[in-house]
């Protein structure tokens, strides 16, 4: 039995464990798996066009027929920062000559795009049992429709001011995403300087601070990570790194040699890749643009500038300028098809939180 039942209550699952929807490496198999052992599984669906959310949904359903969340990135229409970008260019104008890329292309394609009208006929024609959003809130009017067509709403807060914020906005949870966490933080409310909060001191202080439950994320990659949550007063936690370990989870062979080898120390936060903070394995491209210090275009407008050297370092099978997102706990994966691992998470985590 689990110490608290707000969060399996609310979502309507067995386990309060939901598989982080972490965007271009989940896919129907992985979801499907983790929902039908009992957590909640989560698409990352910030990349997707409308007609690929319903397809996504609808593949995911012939898998199970239990509730999954569909997670969107809520940042704004970027502004125009001319000073950022020619400082940004001149800075990697040695390597696009060395990686042979060529001149920046005008309108290079960024990877995200804001929700716009199309994703929410899409998210109510879908009508999921739960959508999360990251980067804070999309519109009220957006918000109203989806509580409407019964989603149950959470999002992601990095500090105890944000989760507050959140909860006087009417979502049903709160993820207190703690420094240690891989990708992208959901920082929204605070500057984007390179400080943060840990789990163990962030997500007490939420719980002491909001009434609605709360959802540890970040450095929890076993059963101790998760009794731990719980100890702190979390209702349940979020795992994402934990999961790239799965086979059903869609990345590469580099990303998953990378988190085979991974170590505490080997990630760091940078905005050098979308403009926001993100973990991820430490390089030398990371090393040199925290070297200068520079203020980079906002997100997602800083991938026309690293997109290119991220597509070449895949090429040429480097690390040099690669992208891989993962946090500080993982070295304490254990690769297991997501069912088995979700249903060992929650029987270890269960028996440790037993009188």
């Amino acid at each position: 039995m689990w110490p608290r039942t707000e969060l399996t209550d609310l979502l309507q699952i067995k386990h309060p464990i939901i598989q982080a929807p972490m965007a271009g490496s989940t896919n129907p198999e992985l979801v499907g798996a983790v929902s039908n052992a009992g957590g909640l599984g989560s698409h990352g669906c910030a990349r997707m066009t409308a007609a690929e959310l319903i397809d996504t949904a609808r593949d995911t359903r012939a898998i199970t027929d239990k509730p999954f969340n569909l997670n969107f990135f809520a940042h704004a229409e970027p502004a125009e920062t001319p000073e950022e970008d020619a400082n940004v260019e001149s800075l990697l104008a040695h390597s696009y000559v060395e990686r042979g890329i060529g001149e920046l292309p005008e309108k290079h394609k960024t990877m995200y795009d804001p929700i716009d009208e199309n994703i929410l006929a899409a998210l109510l024609e879908i009508r999921p049992g739960v959508v999360s959003f990251h980067f804070g809130l999309p519109t009220s009017d957006m918000l109203g429709a989806l509580r409407d067509a019964g989603c149950i709403i959470l999002c992601s807060a990095t500090t105890v001011a944000e989760a507050k914020l959140l909860a006087d906005s009417g979502v049903d949870a709160v993820i207190a995403q703690g420094w240690e966490a891989g990708g992208h933080r959901g920082t929204f409310h605070t500057s984007f300087e390179d400080f943060g909060i840990g789990t163990m001191a962030l997500v007490p202080q939420i719980v002491d601070t909001i009434d609605i439950p709360v959802i540890a994320a970040g450095g929890i990659a076993d059963a101790r990570g998760i009794a731990a949550a719980f100890k702190l007063g979390a209702s349940g936690v979020q795992l994402g790194s934990a999961f790239l370990s799965c086979p059903e989870a869609s990345i590469s062979d580099a990303h998953r040699s990378a988190i085979r080898n991974a170590r505490d120390d080997d990630t760091r936060l940078t905005r050098a890749f979308s403009g926001r903070p993100a973990r991820a394995r430490n390089n030398p491209y990371m090393e040199k643009m925290t070297e200068h210090r520079t203020r980079f275009p906002d997100f997602p407008m800083m991938y026309k500038f690293s997109r290119p050297l991220m597509e070449s370092s895949a090429a040429n099978n480097d690390n040099e300028f690669s992208f891989l997102l993962y946090g500080q706990a993982t070295a304490l994966n254990c690769e297991l098809p997501a069912f088995e691992l979700l249903e060992k998470l929650a029987q270890e985590a269960q028996d440790l939180l037993s009188p």
